[in-house]
């Protein structure tokens, strides 16, 4: 794990150097112990300090308009940089709330209505994420494992908070997939050794608790499988092929039990029978058979971001609360993030929140505070936090940003940002080091939009971004 850093340009000229290279390739802490009830997180060596594929190029890279990151560079104008996005983002047609901070120092350099509680949509999913990192840490992995069940040949599949499970077999170098059912099986069928009789499987899911949907949810959105029943065990992200689009099971964890037993069938072979259906049940001391470990949860935090995906956004919050000895529930991850805020942020003013993803239109807080909590992910003290920015999209590359900045945009392949979209809300909450090397942190946030005027509105704050880019701005 690396150690904490002190100032700003030290964090961020990692990261800035990170990006480099990725976007080259492209254009061509202390960890909080669980108190989960039983072995169900792990945690994975420690990541080297600076990995092979981070390391720096011997030379400097060659991308037309980028500069490194300094300290000594001039900070931008508040009032020309305020000329310049309100040129972006024009009239106030809904509540918009826009702030821009300086990184190296968190000075405002622009606000309008920043400490405005506003919707944020999938922008809610940074405070998740670093909730998530300062619980269960970057390196914990979640394990799915099996055990006896209380009668002979009965197994029961013991949910460990994995929603990224593949039917086949484990993937090593993937995150969806990356652990694998057909794997647990046959590590499964080879722990039980000669069988005879009938097997018999079971689903213990019990670590999560309370209601599967949360009420503040749009009824609209779970029947468009914008959400599903959350649970602590499902394939695919909780769809019913994996790839990151699809139709939705409705239960989620059944589903994944029914997988397993049909995974586990083949392993036995026809020499056992396998009874039908899956029953649920709470084991609790019995003799483990066998077991497989998730990615890391800093890699299923990159996906999350990257594809703002609601269902891994709910179940790894829950993990979170569960991790602080909270219930594994709606109100336990909202009590979990809203502790976050207090401790990384020192305030939780104008926040109020009805879920973990972002989903709910009820959702409270400033966009101060979202442009604050990514300071705090590039420049603050807490290396942990920093492990959130794999997962931003990038301008015109990569995730919920790959087909927004057109050709020719300032901002295209250097403003890193989460998006986030509702029906009347578009957010975008990141950084960018401008174009005279300076670290500038943003979030821009409008509500109560017209459906129809959402495109226009997504193209404003990407605009407001860009502005940051080519900053200048004196």
């Amino acid at each position: 794990m690396p150690q904490p850093f002190t100032r700003a340009q030290r964090a961020v000229t990692w990261v800035l150097a990170s990006f480099l290279l990725v976007l080259a390739a492209a254009i061509g802490g202390a960890i909080l112990a669980p108190v989960f009830p039983g072995p169900l997180l792990a945690h994975s060596a420690p990541d080297p300090s600076v990995p092979a594929w981070l390391k720096a190029p011997s030379s400097p890279a060659v991308l037309r308009g980028a500069t490194s990151l300094a300290d000594s560079a001039p900070t931008p104008a508040p009032a020309a940089l305020a000329k310049a996005i309100d040129a972006q983002l024009g009239p106030d047609n809904g509540t918009f709330g826009a702030v821009v901070l300086d990184g190296a120092t968190g000075q405002s350099l622009y606000s309008r209505a920043g400490a405005q509680p506003v919707a944020p949509a999938s922008n809610l999913k940074l405070l998740t994420a670093a909730a998530v990192l300062r619980t269960l840490g970057p390196n914990a992995t979640l394990t799915t494992r099996t055990v006896r069940g209380s009668t002979p040949n009965s197994i029961v599949l013991i949910a460990g908070g994995d929603v990224f499970l593949g039917k086949g077999e484990s993937q090593p170098d993937a995150v969806e997939g990356h652990a694998g059912l057909a794997t647990l099986a046959r590590a499964t069928a080879a722990a039980l050794g000669p069988v005879h009789g009938t097997v018999s499987v079971q689903l213990d899911d019990s670590l999560f608790t309370g209601p599967a949907l949360n009420p503040a949810w749009a009824a609209e959105d779970v029947a468009a499988g914008e959400i599903a029943p959350i649970a602590p065990i499902a394939l695919n992200v909780g769809r019913t092929q994996p790839g990151g689009s699809g139709s939705r099971p409705a239960d989620p964890a059944l589903a994944a039990a029914a997988a397993f037993r049909e995974a586990l069938a083949a392993a036995l072979g026809s020499d056992a029978t396998i009874a039908t259906g899956v029953a649920r049940t709470t084991a609790s001391g019995a003799a483990e058979l066998a077991s497989v470990a998730s990615a890391s949860v800093a890699d299923q935090l990159a996906y999350t971001l990257r594809e703002s995906d609601n269902y891994s956004a709910e179940t790894l919050a829950r993990l979170a609360a569960a991790a602080t000895g909270r219930p594994a529930s709606i109100d336990g991850a909202r009590a979990a993030l809203e502790d976050t805020a207090q401790r990384v942020l020192g305030s939780t003013s104008g926040i109020d929140l009805r879920d973990a993803s972002g989903l709910a239109i009820s959702d409270r807080i400033p966009a101060a505070s979202l442009a604050s909590l990514m300071r705090a992910m590039t420049a603050g003290d807490d290396a942990r936090l920093r492990r959130a920015l794999d997962g931003l999209p990038v301008a015109g590359l990569t995730g919920t940003l790959a087909a927004r900045y057109g050709q020719g945009s300032a901002g295209a392949g250097f403003v890193r940002a989460k998006t986030g979209t509702l029906n009347t809300v578009v957010g975008l909450t990141g950084y960018v080091v401008d174009a005279e090397g300076r670290l500038l942190v943003f979030s821009f946030v409008g509500n109560g939009l017209a459906p129809a005027a959402r495109p226009s509105a997504a193209a404003a704050v990407d605009g407001a971004a860009s502005v940051l880019a080519g900053c200048g701005c004196r």
